[in-house]
């Protein structure tokens, strides 16, 4: 009997050193009191989490305590507004202990439409941080994760976010059941008054509940057996900007620039003196031999060459010639 009850102390004492709840908000490494500024939820174990299956407190990811826990908005009368600037160091710490499980962290803020304590969360989240693994090469199954055993998640607001109310949303995932649906969700919400802010525009966002499914990758992965790639969940993180823009949403592939001709061409392309084409050039090489007249223009039969140039037609003047000197030689021959 004695045995019974000390086993079940000390498995209730691990589950609340392993369980956590935020409470108190940190401005520029100043920690504030507790719950002043983060609403308090109303859980009789206020460090319950929030599952999908072997639900606590009947809360669900699928209900409104998605949003900043259950019971949160019934203390936002009593809870101040904190008065923070664009580009301030903010952070979460936790009531007692540390995270003491592997899985991921993660910072949304939504914009109240009048002043915070009157908004419920019920419009649009966008994400300003988020933590996963820190060093793949120790245990996945512990330190691993960025978060694992501390008890502070810290940030920093984008400079250029707008000024105004905001509810902010600390969220940190336990991923020890997760590989059979039993992924915990541990969440507490701030109230800020923003100052000193751009004109950003806030992006992607999300909803709670609704953003997150249950069939989602990163509420059914396992971290057992060795290191493997974990699936953020949610909208990538906006850093400042346009809509969407993210640490480059780093996901986005680099066009390659396109490389430009340089001056240096292909050699066959590249014309040259010794290049130059020889036809160009006036030259007796140039010019076709079958186009100048020759005295084959008018061969003797059997000739066919320039060596049977017309040597009959000259042979008749060449007698002609002699027989006319022969005459001449008589002619004078008788005058004397």
């Amino acid at each position: 009997m004695k045995y019974t009850v000390l086993a079940t102390a000390l498995a209730m004492a691990h589950q609340a050193s392993a369980h956590y709840f935020f409470n108190k908000l940190i401005i520029n490494d100043v920690e504030t009191r507790n719950d002043e500024y983060v609403l308090l939820n109303t859980r009789q174990a206020k460090y319950n989490p929030t599952k999908w299956a072997g639900l606590r407190d009947n809360a669900t990811p699928d209900g409104p305590e998605m949003r900043c826990n259950v019971g949160a908005f019934q203390s936002q009368s009593r809870t101040k507004i904190a008065d923070v600037k664009a580009g301030d160091k903010l952070g979460f710490k936790l009531a007692v202990g540390a995270m003491g499980h592997p899985g991921p962290s993660s910072v949304y803020l939504s914009k109240a439409p009048t002043t915070v304590d009157k908004y419920q969360g019920d419009g649009d989240w966008f994400k300003v941080y988020e933590d996963g693994v820190c060093d793949k090469s120790k245990d996945f199954t512990r330190d691993a994760w960025c978060s694992y055993d501390k008890s502070v998640i810290e940030f920093r607001l984008p400079k250029d976010v707008p000024n105004g109310d905001y509810l902010v949303r600390v969220e940190h995932i336990g991923l020890h059941q997760a590989h059979f649906g039993q992924a915990e969700f541990y969440m507490s919400c701030a109230q800020v008054r923003v100052t000193g802010g751009g004109n950003g525009q806030p992006g992607p966002m999300i909803k709670f509940p609704g953003g997150y499914k249950k069939d989602d990758p990163s509420f059914n992965f396992s971290i057992y057996n060795g290191f493997k790639p974990y699936p953020m969940p949610g909208p990538a993180v906006w850093t400042g900007g346009n809509s969407g823009a993210a640490a480059a949403n780093e996901t986005e592939p680099v066009q390659q620039p396109v490389q430009k001709p340089t001056t240096s061409l292909p050699a066959a392309t590249k014309p040259t003196s010794s290049a130059a084409p020889v036809a160009g050039m006036p030259t007796t090489t140039s010019a076709p031999v079958a186009s100048l007249p020759t005295a084959s223009s008018a061969p003797v039969a059997g000739s066919s060459s320039a060596a049977a140039a017309p040597v009959a037609s000259g042979k008749p003047k060449c007698n002609k010639k002699a027989r006319r000197h022969a005459k001449e030689l008589r002619m004078a021959e008788q005058s004397q």
